[in-house]
């Protein structure tokens, strides 16, 4: 089966794709870059062996999008392509809903165009908003999004189950992450943020390695244990083989299905800054800084309906996430370039 793959080389895209090759999909890519490096494709090829066709085009241009399904006999997509950082989103919103929505629309179309009805979105545990109480399921629906990012995963949610109810053929699995960090145990692919990094594993791979000199952590009165957020973190291997499950699963369903994709677990700050030095054996000095606007005290997954549905657990400690973060980090200290 041949799975086209949206945003196919940023973090979570290149690692789903390793999933997909070893599961023995064929995979064609799209990606405009801007996240991105091309030479991700060639540590694709270099993990599985199999180099991946790559299409550089963005999804906001239509017709070269339409090309893609015309060239390709499409039988599923998994969707990353979109733009990521809620502080940069409350600046430039009218930014992420065009590229978010406008692009997932057109994406939308040319699968309804060349009748590929199999779907899986990333979509984020942002939707759960501030209303809720950590576990977060899945029936709580929607709680009020404090950023356009998070707004933007929730429209294109509503957007997919209203397609799903037009279209009886349709299915469609939306896969709510949490935190997803770690890297291929290869240290050839992980996250390589452009910039200081807005999340928390990645800046403090930053410290670790000297590229920074301390870690803010950012608020310690929130009702934890310890007074810093705490938030449910999954390896990105494991959750790229829950995309693998999930596409798996949209072969033999109907509709659309929500699903968490976490461990159950939350970690607060201090928690992983300690996991950290545990597992590197470096020190990361931090200071304490004022909250950030939209934070809630903690956010972690109910995995139960992700286990019924579509047999998947993740099976990856934080020990490990760190151990991969810090890896990936030292072999590649720029970065993918």
């Amino acid at each position: 089966m041949k799975i086209l793959v949206t945003g196919g080389l940023g973090f979570i895209g290149s690692h789903a794709c390793v999933e997909l090759l070893d599961s023995g999909y064929e995979v064609v890519i799209v990606d405009n870059l801007y996240n991105s490096s091309i030479k991700v494709l060639d540590r694709i090829e270099m993990i599985t062996g199999q180099r991946p066709l790559f299409y550089e085009i963005d999804i906001l241009n239509k017709d070269a999008l339409n090309n893609v399904f015309e060239e390709n006999d499409i039988d599923g997509v998994i969707h990353f392509a979109g733009y990521k950082a809620v502080g940069e989103s409350v600046s430039i919103p009218l930014v992420y809903y065009q590229n978010n929505i406008t692009g997932s629309l057109n994406l939308y179309e040319c699968m309804e165009k060349h009748g590929v009805n199999n779907l899986i979105f990333s979509s984020s545990a942002t939707v759960y908003g501030n209303n809720f109480k950590a576990p977060f399921k899945e029936e709580y629906g929607y709680g009020t999004t404090t950023n356009p990012y998070g707004t933007s995963k929730m429209m294109n949610e509503m957007i997919i189950q209203d397609l799903a109810k037009a279209n009886k053929d349709l299915s469609a699995v939306i896969l709510r992450y949490f935190n997803p960090i770690g890297a291929h145990s290869s240290g050839l692919i992980g996250e390589s943020p452009n910039g200081i990094p807005n999340n928390l594993v990645p800046y403090i791979a930053k410290v670790a390695t000297g590229k920074l000199a301390y870690l803010n952590v950012f608020g310690n009165d929130y009702n934890t244990a310890d007074g810093t957020g705490v938030r449910d973190y999954i390896h990105v291997v494991d959750l790229a083989k829950a995309h693998v499950s999930a596409i798996e699963y949209s072969f033999k369903h109907k509709g659309a299905e929500v699903i968490n994709v976490g461990t159950g677990v939350g970690y607060s700050v201090l928690d992983v800054v300690s996991a950290y030095e545990k597992a590197t054996g470096q020190k990361i000095p931090y200071v304490i800084c004022e909250r950030r606007p939209g934070d809630i005290d903690s956010c972690f997954a109910d995995p139960s309906k992700c286990l019924e549905l579509l047999g998947f657990k993740t099976e990856k400690n934080l020990e490990q996430m760190c151990k991969d973060s810090y890896n990936f980090m030292e072999k590649n200290p720029d970065g993918i370039k």
